[in-house]
């Protein structure tokens, strides 16, 4: 069941730009409990109803008029305009820039925990423009922020799947949750050669980029720019090369077989194509349940091996600013 939970230590939830769940069956498997979902696309939304079915489902972030009474927000913000494979217009764009409503909400709100997920390619589009808005934001409205790329694969699931989880509070240190546990960088295998590996890759790619993956299968996609389904293959050490139907990329993104079977009873959608998109954009649920358990149990964070971020450099892969401060580089893995 989607809200089966493992704590009774949880927070009260509301999950912006939810999807498919991924960050919410996450949680729940944490102990928290999600208060409200709100979901534009209508298969998505189709899935929530089947997994969810006592949340309320808002349709539009822009018609959202307040925030329930809640301890945590979550936003995976549309990554469109951020992404490597999309369109790069940047935190501006008609469907990334979605975020300021976000913060729209969060003023007429008080909540404990502010998380955002989104694509690490967004710390490098436009000089990290991206990364600088939502800093900002965060400072004018009093935020204490750490943040990490993490990925799927340290969290058991062979998908070599990179986000960056931005975690904000005004009362709390968002760096006792986020970035204490560190479970070492999954590396990169050596990609000339086979040695008994199997590969991962999209036909369309080459080895470059998000396209090839060793023991893993690249990042999943929400589609292809042809507007088809984007699966990708397999070559295996035997040299017979395999393809994962949609059950198989629900796997590996760490949702039951069939979750998102839901969508394809919405109108138009009786093919799998739109459950492609759908599991190409959710959050992994194991990244969501670690993410869950240390907001129950929050540690201790060093940070004498921190140094400062220079301003109008390059956004690392972890860094923290606490009370509107210094911004430090976090030495911390993926």
């Amino acid at each position: 069941m989607a809200n089966r939970t493992e704590s009774s230590d949880g927070l009260r939830v509301v999950g912006l730009f939810a999807g498919i769940g991924g960050v919410e069956r996450g949680l729940a498997l944490a102990g928290h409990t999600t208060e409200l979902l709100c979901e534009i696309m209508e298969p998505a939304q189709a899935v929530l109803r089947d997994k969810f079915p006592d949340i309320p489902i808002h349709p539009d972030v822009r018609t959202l008029k307040t925030l329930p009474d809640a301890e945590l927000v979550t936003a995976g913000f549309p990554c469109q305009d951020l992404s490597q494979a999309g369109k790069t217009a940047g935190i501006n764009g008609r469907q990334s820039g979605l975020v300021a409503e976000v913060f729209r909400l969060l003023q007429k709100a008080s909540v404990r925990w502010l998380l955002l997920e989104n694509v690490p390619f967004m710390l490098q589009l436009s000089r990290g423009e991206a990364m600088r808005y939502l800093t900002a934001a965060l400072h004018e409205q009093g935020y204490n922020w750490a943040y990490r790329i993490v990925d799927t694969r340290s969290f058991g699931l062979p998908q070599r799947r990179q986000r960056v989880l931005l975690l904000a509070s005004k009362t709390e240190d968002p760096r006792e949750i986020l970035l204490v546990d560190d479970a070492g960088d999954p590396g990169e295998p050596d990609r000339t050669t086979m040695n008994g590996a199997s590969y991962g890759f999209y036909w369309t790619e080459g080895i470059r980029g998000l396209g090839w993956a060793v023991d893993a299968v690249p990042t999943l996609k929400g589609g292809s720019t042809v507007g088809i389904p984007s699966a990708p293959a397999i070559l295996l050490p035997s040299g017979e090369i395999v393809t994962p139907d949609i059950r198989d990329a629900e796997r590996l993104q760490g949702f039951p077989a069939d979750w998102t079977a839901a969508a394809t009873r919405t109108r138009g959608n009786s093919r799998n194509g739109p459950r492609w998109k759908l599991v190409g954009n959710a959050v992994s649920v194991p990244v969501a349940r670690w993410f869950g358990q240390c907001l129950v149990r929050p540690r201790t964070y060093r940070s004498d091996r921190d140094r400062p971020h220079t301003v109008g450099g390059p956004w690392t892969q972890a860094a923290w600013c606490m009370r509107g401060g210094t911004i430090h580089v976090a030495d911390v893995s993926r």
